[in-house]
């Protein structure tokens, strides 16, 4: 009998360790990769199809989303069909080749992010959030996290990334909100918005995130740090461009919309400057050689490359800078190479998540161009398939991963120190879902042993997200003359949240001896987080912020977080400056701006329209939602290297037929606004041959934009709006020297 069970054992394990199809082969000859690193499929068809993200759980598997309705052929139809999915992709021989896939969710429409947070998933399929519990890779407990986290818009321009950040947020690209779970319930918050198609984060916490025709942007700050005061919107601190320029570097004669305008190819018909950047990734393994740390790593599909760029961090010179002359990190032949987004993965290395597929562009911009292409290449026959990708040094040898799940809080804080961040982050958000408070002298321990600025953080958060961090603690800390600067930044940031009266006179005198240092990096931090303070007593702090811009004379940065904490404040501290500052600073002129913005704001309220008026204005604020703050901002403010402002444009407040005939037809090129010169690398499509767009719709949005954007509203008829859709511009779209002749 012992013999017959233990045949059985043997059996069971060796199907156990069986793949359940026949691992394939992906031939990879014709990519070429920096010659320090080589190139590995992990996972292919049949296993996937179409991924477009993945995330990682604790045991190392891979959960991939699979947008499986995307441009199945040149029309775009079908997009609508339930066939999305997002899958489990295991390993079970342990040979490094995906053999194993498991459906977790099927019957979705296009689904695009995931997050393993929570002990659950969270995922998006417009326009729902929903978060489901995990129970032997089950959902169960399906919960409406927000109805509202798409609200319209294609599927290029949608809310995407869900990334779990160290200050234990959940932020998005594409989006101007972040999502959080305290005791149960689903907290949604305004955040600055990011990006296009992915986002990733530094060591430091740091946000980084980009659009179609800029390489890299990113935060110069720590989130929500500038962004406290809606009177004044910072200019230099978020979503700072970081590329000298846009190059990229195909293989090969590239395939993109709007080939034939001047400049895109060169004379070999290979792209010049990219147009489909998204998918940032900032290297925090722990397998790469020193020279790769907080590299930035880029996807950009069309031109079938993968951009590697060589981060700066000193502030305000913060840049990104391209290491190989004329050459990519990886690019390809293969034209079906459509890596769309990057992961930094436990054993060190970074996933590649390869669309594979011919056709990337939406149908929504699809030009006769590119369809001409496509069709030639038969591009539009390369679909149903899908990759993911390994990138690991030579020599490499790839590490078990660690189910941090199956350990103890005594054993799991100490990966809070370790060298790989996937590492650092799992842990600390296992610590913060288990809300175990056995966990918080140990996490105090670690913060007063270490000197490690990285470990620092990670615990402060940690305890923040306990609600264990106490104002006595933080303040022990600032005054500690050996805590790193970069746990001072974070300790300064989380202070506010502990801003009462009882502590106020200790505070301002932290601070106060603090900003005695001098230290940009810390000034920064303590001019953009005082708000609070402020509203308590603005005699103890007012002195603060005139110390900082003595410290720092004409720095806009540095004033950027000063107007940050001066909501409701502007002119008590103006009249207070004036006693201490010149009057020729540049923070006179910065706080004069967001003194008339709050007036202008108040204006606005008291303007009256029509019952007809309020309709269209109405309407076209859907529009507008939907279409155009993806771009322009949500206020109009604009996106840098992206999109112009509204605010102050005469293209809003000036000729009605001109603004109509950019949003039918399009614009291409530099243009200016305000006097201010906009070198804008993306062409802003136009709607005449949408279908989706009816003249109604067109009359509505320019209603909006006038009443919302200029004090002198100019109505446009349908029957104005019907013939300017004639009028096609020479290249498709116009340009500024075209537009300027319509009056």
């Amino acid at each position: 009998m012992k013999t017959y069970f233990y045949f059985l054992f043997i059996i069971f394990l060796y199907s156990c360790s069986q793949p359940s199809f026949n691992e394939p082969i992906v031939n990879l000859d014709a990519y070429q990769i920096h010659p320090d690193f080589e190139l590995k499929a992990i996972a292919s068809e049949p296993f996937i199809e179409a991924p477009v993200t993945l995330d990682i759980d604790e045991k190392g598997r891979l959960w991939v989303v699979e947008m499986r309705g995307y441009m199945q052929n040149l029309e775009g139809t079908g997009e609508h069909m339930p066939n999305g999915r997002i899958v489990i992709l295991e390993d079970l021989d342990h040979d490094g080749v995906t053999d194993h896939s498991t459906v977790f969710l099927d019957s979705l429409v296009l689904p695009r992010a995931i997050a393993h947070v929570y002990g659950g998933l969270l995922y998006a399929e417009p326009p729902n959030l929903w978060f489901v519990d995990i129970v032997n890779d089950k959902p169960t407990n399906k919960v409406l996290v927000d109805d509202k986290y798409v609200t319209g818009g294609n599927v290029e321009h949608q809310p995407n990334g869900l990334m779990m950040h160290i200050d234990n947020w959940i932020y998005n690209a594409k989006s101007s909100f972040r999502y959080q779970r305290r005791h149960g319930k689903w907290i949604k918050e305004r955040t600055y918005f990011r990006g296009q198609w992915g986002i990733t984060k530094d060591n430091f916490g740091r946000l980084y995130h980009n659009n179609n025709s800029v390489i890299l942007k990113g935060d110069l700050v720590l989130p929500n740090t500038f962004t406290h005061n809606p009177n004044y919107k910072p200019e230099q601190a978020l979503g700072k461009k970081l590329n000298k320029n846009q190059r990229v570097y195909p293989l090969h004669a590239t395939s993109v919309n709007r080939g034939y305008i001047e400049g895109r190819l060169d004379k070999d018909s290979v792209l010049v400057n990219v147009t489909a950047t998204c998918g940032p990734l900032i290297y925090r393994g722990d397998a790469f050689a020193d020279a790769y740390h907080q590299n930035a790593f880029i996807c950009a599909p069309e031109a079938n490359v993968i951009k590697r760029n060589v981060l700066n961090f000193s502030i305000p010179e913060f840049k990104a800078i391209h290491p190989t002359p004329k050459k990519d990190f990886l690019a390809a032949t293969d034209e079906g190479f459509r890596p769309v987004n990057l992961f930094n993965a436990p054993d060190g290395s970074i996933y590649v998540v390869d669309m594979h597929r011919g056709i990337i562009q939406d149908k929504a911009y699809l030009t006769p161009y590119l369809k001409k292409h496509y069709q030639q290449k038969q591009l539009d026959t390369v679909i149903g398939m899908g990759r993911i990708l390994k990138i690991h040094p030579k020599d490499f040898k790839p590490k078990t991963t660690i189910n941090l799940a199956e350990l103890r809080t005594s054993k799991l804080i100490p990966y809070l120190s370790h060298t790989n961040g996937w590492y650092r982050d799992k842990a600390q958000q296992l610590l913060v879902y288990r809300q175990d408070f056995k966990a918080v002298p140990l996490l105090q321990k670690l913060i007063s042993k270490t000197n490690l600025a990285t470990t620092q953080i990670h615990a402060l958060h940690t305890l923040n997200g306990l609600e264990a961090l106490t104002f006595d603690f933080l303040n022990e800390l600032l005054q500690n003359t050996n805590t790193p600067t970069e746990t001072l930044c974070h300790a300064i940031v989380l202070l506010e949240q502990h801003a009462h009266p009882n502590f106020a006179s200790k505070a301002a005198k932290s601070l106060q001896w603090l900003v005695t240092k001098n230290k940009l990096e810390l000034d920064l931090y303590v001019a953009s987080s005082l708000q609070q303070w402020i509203a308590i007593s603005p005699d103890l702090f007012f002195p603060i912020l005139i110390k900082i811009a003595q410290n720092h004379p004409n720095n806009s940065l540095v004033y950027e977080g000063i107007l940050s904490s001066l909501y409701l404040q502007e002119q008590a501290f103006k009249d207070f400056a004036t006693q201490h500052l010149p009057l020729q600073t540049v923070l006179y002129k910065q706080l004069d701006k967001a003194i008339t913005q709050q007036q202008t704001q108040f204006k606005n309220q008291q303007k009256k329209q029509t019952q007809n008026q309020q309709k269209a204005i109405k309407a076209g604020k859907i529009t507008f939602d939907n279409l155009c703050a993806n771009c322009h901002g949500e206020k109009g403010e604009g996106i840098a290297s992206l999109a112009p402002p509204f605010v102050n444009s005469e293209y809003i407040s000036e000729s009605t037929e001109r603004l109509a005939s950019v949003i039918l037809h399009g614009l291409s090129g530099p243009i200016k606004v305000n006097g201010i010169q906009y070198d804008l690398t993306a062409t802003m499509p136009g709607l005449a041959n949408n279908p989706d767009y009816s003249d109604q719709d067109i009359q509505n949005i320019i209603a909006y934009l006038q009443h919302t954007f200029s004090d002198d509203p100019k109505p446009i008829s349908i029957q104005k709006i019907k013939k300017l859709r004639t009028l096609t511009p020479k290249n498709g779209v116009y340009s500024e020297k075209e537009l300027l002749q319509i009056r």
